[in-house]
């Protein structure tokens, strides 16, 4: 009996991460991600493809929005089934679901004031795709599950996680079922980061399903990373202005921590005040401290050793709104790190908007800016640009640094693929921008010799 396979998401672009996988007797959704990408966040509203109630249950790589951000909406609309995922998986889901709740009631309230000051209507539904009780109906679905132990799905099907170490608890997952199988690498990290281990591998797959976010491009060396940091702070404090940072909750806030500590503590930069204006931050921080043994040893070492990249002296982390509100009145040069990480929503705008204007300040861009967000918009140069229904001129300084990334580069994505231990029958290549899915098929072909291609949104294909 063969399997099908249907691309319902992060197919020739990067958000959206939806898989629906048919055995022939159960329906499996691997991940269940929102679009993030404004020519595509129409999706969101779209019905789903399929009736909810048909999917016999969902496994998530991780708990970014991009992966797990509609599982209410797909709750609310009549899924009943399990939802897998590591235990920091579900821990941060929660989170991770609970503001997105929060910042799309927000946002709807927002957009429908402003529309009715400028008599007319947005392109999309002025109302929260969930609330709160969506989300915690949705996390009452959490089944979680440990690295490297095979579970059954019903009575044919089995399914490992790996370590993918993109951030906390992400996974590779094998799905076996009628003698086949299939890993989904989910987002894979990188080797020789702090705070997580490496990535692990998956032994062996028929098919895979293969991210490429960066997959037509090699980082920067990652030892000039505190180094560049280090520039930017400097030069910042010296311009006198601050410092604003969009920062991922998960794992990018926290490494940026880690990096400013080492920095401090060894008196390289200004002791400046570090705010992290964001509540899912703090409390992501709050899981990575609960689950030091998933750390590696030098981040357990420092935990020992009571020098924590979470608690340096310097570090504010807010957590009410008039707390945000007050670091705008603090003269001379802070960080503030705030999400979302590609500026999408939440706190960050408002900090743009008091910042991306004067000349003194610097935004510092740390993470991957996808297509048509407005990070990339800022990123790519555009002015002037419209913050929160508002122009304004960029007259900051706009910095990055892009060794920051949790995701694996062409290099390091060809390492994963290339310790299968025999030639996948198929590889296809998803998660990225089309010109870097294409580029990334074409080396898969050529310097791996395996057959790859970049399937379409809606595309189905049969797996025997």
């Amino acid at each position: 009996m063969s399997m099908k396979l249907t691309f319902l998401g992060a197919a020739q672009n990067v958000t959206g991460s939806r898989y629906l996988l048919d055995t022939g007797g159960r329906r499996l959704l691997i991940d269940c991600g929102l679009y993030q990408e404004r020519s595509l966040a129409n999706r969101n509203w779209d019905p789903f493809p399929i009736a909810p109630s048909d999917i016999d249950a969902v496994l998530l790589t991780h708990a970014h929005v991009d992966h797990c951000g509609y599982l209410p909406r797909l709750v609310r609309d009549g899924f009943q089934g399990p939802v897998f995922g590591t235990f920091p998986t579900g821990e941060i889901a929660r989170l991770v679901l609970m503001d997105s709740a929060k910042l799309q009631a927000e946002d709807a309230a927002f957009k429908r004031k402003r529309h009715e000051k400028e008599n007319r209507m947005g392109p999309y539904p002025e109302q929260a795709l969930y609330g709160p009780a969506d989300v915690e109906a949705c996390c009452g679905r959490f089944q979680p599950v440990a690295y490297g132990r095979t579970f059954p799905i019903g009575d044919a099907i089995r399914a490992t996680f790996f370590d993918a170490g993109h951030i906390l608890g992400s996974a590779s997952i094998r799905i076996e079922a009628h003698n086949t199988s299939i890993v989904f690498s989910g987002d894979i990290g990188r080797w020789n980061r702090p705070i997580l281990e490496d990535p692990d591998f998956c032994p062996h797959a028929r098919y895979v399903v293969m991210e490429s976010t960066y997959g037509n491009r090699e980082h920067e060396d990652t030892a000039n990373i505190a180094d560049q940091l280090a520039a930017v702070i400097t030069e910042a404090h010296k311009r006198g202005g601050n410092i604003v940072i969009p920062t991922f909750a998960i794992e990018r806030a926290q490494e940026v921590l880690y990096y400013i500590n080492e920095l401090l503590r060894a008196d390289r930069i200004p002791h400046i005040m570090v705010f992290v204006d964001s509540p899912m931050a703090a409390g992501v921080t709050r899981i990575f401290e609960k689950h030091n043994d998933l750390m590696d040893a030098d981040m357990q070492r420092l935990v020992s050793r009571n020098e924590s990249p979470f608690h340096f002296p310097t570090l504010k982390m807010t957590q009410t709104v008039d707390d945000s509100k007050a670091i705008n009145h603090i003269s001379g040069t802070v960080a503030i790190m705030a999400g979302a990480g590609m500026c999408t929503g939440g706190r960050i705008k408002h900090h743009l908007a008091n910042n991306i204007s004067k000349p003194s300040a610097t935004i510092l861009f740390v993470g991957y800016q996808a297509n048509g967000t407005l990070g990339r918009l800022i990123l790519d140069g555009v002015s002037p640009i419209r913050i929160l229904g508002k122009s304004y001129p960029v007259t900051a300084r706009v910095a990055q640094i892009p060794g920051f990334s949790a995701h694996a580069d062409r290099r390091e994505l060809l390492h994963w693929l290339s310790r299968l231990a025999t030639p996948p029958r198929h590889v296809f290549v998803t998660h990225g921008e089309p010109e870097s899915a294409r580029s990334f098929a074409d080396t898969v072909r050529e310097v791996r010799g395996f057959p790859a291609s970049v399937p379409a949104y809606g595309e189905s294909v049969t797996l025997d």
